[in-house]
């Protein structure tokens, strides 16, 4: 029998005050379904609550943050820093992972048990996004939803890729700097999340003489002339403060010192390349060329 309009509503409202444990028997309860499915990354977490299937979230790594519900799930660690005792400590009997997860020694051993594992590809792309999109889908079993979804995604994301980069005037030159340790800065070269979102939000990659994510010379500093910084919003060296960041030698003679020019976003946000990215790519671009 189906539960009542005001009943489901007070059940729904109660499962945020619950432990995991009690969660997931509630959870159940209101679907039928038990939670079966640890999702390895932020942006396959948020999929698979975008495709109406959180219900059956067991358990979470620790890069899965968004939507705010899911910190109630259990926790298996950072996505490149598993063990697979704790991984298959929650009884997955399914896994879903972003590339990348490791290392590759814990793999190997969740891999080889029976569980299955399912590796989605990461493309810092549009058509990259819908693809995590299907695969997600395709694994548990919605591909129908997965279908509407991906269409709404990319045409969200095509639109707001036209409208970033129709703000008119000159593209600013956009250093991402992902850690300012030792007061040295590791800074993104080409091929990564942060080069891709930087030119979709009508920017341009200060850096582009190696790919990836590397410790770079004050002079390379220097010489990229970047007009604004961009770092993930976060504490530790990722959040050094304004004065300290235009202060240090590499940085305080670019035209994103002479006029202060930094940006900060949440890094899932920014750099997820899920459902959210279109949202991303707009607020980055507000951030650099003021709101259309």
């Amino acid at each position: 029998m189906r539960a009542l309009p005001h009943l489901r509503a007070a059940l729904l409202a109660g499962l945020f005050a619950l432990p995991a444990a009690t969660v997931a028997t509630v959870a159940t309860a209101e679907t039928g379904t038990k939670p079966d499915v640890l999702s390895i990354g932020g942006s396959i977490t948020e999929i698979v609550v975008a495709l109406g299937q959180e219900h059956r979230l067991l358990a979470r790594d620790t890069t899965s943050t968004y939507p705010a519900s899911v910190a109630q799930l259990p926790d298996v660690g950072y996505m490149r820093a598993l063990s697979p005792e704790g991984v298959l400590s929650v009884g997955p009997s399914l896994i879903i992972s972003e590339a990348g997860a490791g290392p590759a020694e814990a793999l190997s051993v969740i891999r080889a048990a029976d569980v299955e594992f399912v590796e989605v590809p990461e493309i810092y792309s549009a058509a990259g996004i819908q693809t995590k999109i299907t695969t997600v889908g395709a694994a548990l079993d919605v591909p129908d939803q997965a279908a509407e979804l991906s269409g709404q995604v990319g045409a969200a994301l095509a639109d707001a890729i036209k409208q970033a980069n129709a703000h008119g005037g000159g593209k600013k030159r956009v250093l991402f700097v992902l850690s300012t340790a030792g007061g040295r800065i590791n800074a993104s070269g080409t091929g990564t999340a942060a080069d891709a979102i930087i030119r979709m939000a009508g920017g341009i990659n200060a850096v582009t003489d190696f790919s990836g994510y590397k410790q770079i010379s004050d002079e390379s500093v220097g010489l990229s002339a970047p007009d604004v910084i961009l770092m993930m919003d976060r504490g530790g060296d990722h959040g050094v403060a304004d004065d300290e960041l235009f202060a240090m030698p590499p940085i305080r003679l670019t035209p994103a010192a002479q006029t202060r020019s930094v940006v900060r976003m949440d890094g899932l946000f920014l750099l997820g390349f899920g459902p959210r990215t279109a949202d991303a790519v707009t607020a980055l671009s507000n951030a650099l060329y003021g709101k259309g």
